[in-house]
Formats: structure tokens, C-alpha cells, sequence
């Protein structure tokens, strides 16, 4: 575990949740080395196996805010790398961020971080009142059709929208930049030539693609500050498993995860582009 004690203030901080992610199609792809990219920033070029705090997007992201991110697949009370305060916590350590405030969200934001939420699949789509609880945690939140499910160049566009806000942000500004990629969410069948219907494969085609789009994200953020880096899925989703499909049940392809933290150093001397 990071401490990120040592970290805030001086270094920006970056959440994505690759959405409906399985961990067992996230190993794979880096075994496979169809996800280059993600193999290059995550430790030791690898997921780590953990366990989401919920069984979709809704209950999961709501978990993450209030300082609940995936826990590592093992038995044990294991430390959190970020908590808001609250009696009788058995996952708070010396090396844990911890805030006086309600979600993570506003804890950035009281330590002078400019919060940006840049929405994907539809709880953060802003067209009703549920759809706009998590993004009205932010100080800014985006969110549009071509951001969403059904656009084959969802992460393509949501990574451009990033860069160009952080191009309008002082690089002497810290900020918390949280990204939900939509892209891995069904429909994921318009990632591969031929599909009609989800699957793994297509799920894996799906993950390959927003692994290309990646880059230019790290990149921006890298040209302003250290990152803080953190990358996860809020769940997995079920292809006949067992025979169940979807999301919102109980089952290790739901409820197991890929994660990782991580730090991206500051490339000195370069803007941002956007």
C-alpha cells in the first residue's frame, strides 16, 4: 500500500473505473499482451485480484467515494488507502488518507484539489436525478451521448475531453480526476468486427480498445505533476456463468476485480497539450 500522506499536495490524483471490468479478462489480456499499455504503469506489469465493494456501478462508486475502494482477495482486515472518518474503523492506519468530510470527493476539494468527474455509463449521465448524485459530488462534471455505451469511440472521447480540461487548469492547481470508462459496459459487442452479442471476447476486444486510448490521459496529467494513480472496476459481469448474465448478483465473475496504485512521475519541463 502507497502512503498517500506523502503524496497530496504535491502530486494530482487520478481515479479510473474501467466499468463491468472482469479480472479474469484483465489477466488475461496482459498474459496475452493485448493490453500493452496498462501492462507498461501497473506494478510489476499486473492486476491485482480484489474484491469490489459492490455488485454495480451504483452501489460500487458510492463504496469507492466513502473511502471503500476493492479490497485485496485474502482473508484479513486489510488498510485502506483512503477513509473519512468515522468511529470504530478497523481499516484506518497511520498510512491512510484520511478526511473530515463525507466522501473522498469533498476531502480533495477541502485540500485544495479542483474535482473533476467525467461520466460514462449511466448513473453519471446527469438525465435524472439518481443520474446525478455521483457527479453532483464534483466541483465540475461532464458527461454527453458520445461519452457513453453505445459510442464506439467512447474512451477516445472521453480521454480528448480530459486532456482539455486539464489544459485549461494551471499546472500549480492539484487535481482529483475521476474518470469512468464506459467502454467495457454492454453493449461491448461494437468492439468486435462480426459480434451481435456480448461475451468475453468481446468484452476482451472492448478492453483492448480503451487500452489504446489510455495514453494521451497519462500523458496530460504527467506534464502538469506526479500522479497518484489508481485503477480499477467496479464489478464484473456474468456471460452464462452458472447461468446467470449481467450484473447486480452475488458471483466471483461479479465480484472479483482488477486494481492497482500506483505513482506516475512529473515529465519536467513539458505543457500540457490538449
Amino acid at each position: 500500500m502507497l502512503n498517500p500522506n506523502e503524496l497530496i499536495g504535491t502530486h494530482d490524483v487520478l481515479l479510473v473505473t474501467l466499468d463491468t471490468l472482469r479480472y479474469d479478462v484483465a489477466r488475461d489480456a496482459i498474459e496475452n499482451g493485448t493490453t500493452p499499455n496498462l501492462a507498461a504503469v501497473l506494478p510489476g506489469g499486473r492486476w491485482e485480484e480484489r474484491h469490489s465493494p459492490g455488485n454495480f456501478t451504483y452501489s460500487a462508486h458510492q463504496a469507492f467515494f466513502a473511502g471503500f475502494l476493492p479490497t485485496p482477495a485474502a482473508p484479513g482486515k486489510h488498510p485502506r488507502l483512503f477513509a473519512v472518518r468515522f468511529p470504530g474503523s478497523e481499516t484506518t492506519v497511520p498510512e491512510t488518507l484520511v478526511f473530515d468530510a463525507p466522501d473522498i470527493v469533498s476531502g480533495f476539494a477541502g485540500l485544495g484539489y479542483h474535482t473533476v468527474c467525467i461520466g460514462g455509463v449511466g448513473f453519471f449521465n446527469k438525465q435524472s436525478p439518481l443520474g446525478c448524485v455521483l457527479p453532483g459530488l464534483f466541483a465540475e462534471s461532464h458527461w454527453e451521448p458520445s461519452l457513453g455505451v453505445t459510442d464506439p469511440h467512447s474512451t477516445e472521447n472521453q480521454v480528448r475531453l480530459a486532456c482539455r480540461i486539464l489544459g485549461r487548469l494551471s499546472n500549480d492547481q492539484r487535481v482529483f480526476l475521476f474518470l469512468n470508462v464506459s467502454a467495457l459496459h454492454q453493449p461491448n459487442c461494437i468492439f468486435l468486427p462480426g459480434a451481435d452479442v456480448d461475451s468475453p471476447a468481446t468484452h476482451a476486444a472492448a478492453l483492448a480498445y480503451v487500452d489504446r486510448c489510455l495514453p494521451p490521459l497519462f500523458d496530460a496529467m504527467q506534464r502538469r505533476a506526479p500522479i497518484l494513480a489508481i485503477l480499477c472496476s467496479d464489478h464484473g459481469t456474468a456471460y452464462g456463468e452458472d447461468g446467470y448474465t449481467g450484473h447486480r448478483i452475488s458471483h466471483p465473475v461479479v465480484w472479483t476485480v482488477p486494481y492497482a496504485e500506483f505513482v506516475l512521475p512529473h515529465k519536467q519541463g513539458m505543457g500540457v497539450r490538449g
